[in-house]
């Protein structure tokens, strides 16, 4: 059992950068892609980016890409997800996740999920 717990969200303003991190218990991110999604109220939960643990490869949706940065820390079994340039359509509750999923950038496959964290981005 793995249990992923984020942090690190909050209140910011537009152009503001923000990072979540996403620690891990019960066992190490080994072998397991890390994915980040996100859900804004009467929405679905949509693919933010991921990370493949072993080899550091990342990809982001292209909502994010250039903005975003997904980045690991062996030591500390934490993933975290850099946020620049935000805007108040980032606004949502923002999602670790970690499994061995077909492909990363949908919901199937991931076993493991955090409970979320809120980050509000206001104009």
């Amino acid at each position: 059992q793995v249990q992923l717990a984020e942090s690190g969200g909050g209140l910011v303003q537009a152009g503001d950068s923000l990072r979540l991190s996403c620690a891990a218990s019960g066992r190490t991110f080994s072998n397991y892609i890390v994915g980040w999604f996100r859900q804004a109220p009467g929405k679905e939960r949509e693919f933010v980016g991921e990370i493949n643990w072993n080899i550091g490869y990342t990809y982001f949706a292209d909502s994010v890409k250039g903005r975003f940065i997904i980045s690991r820390d062996n030591a500390k079994n934490t993933v975290y997800l850099r946020m620049n340039s935000l805007k108040p359509e980032d606004t949502a509750v923002y999602y670790c996740t970690a499994g061995r999923p077909q492909s990363g950038t949908t919901l199937d496959g991931y076993a493991y999920w955090g409970q979320g964290t809120q980050v509000t981005v206001s104009s």
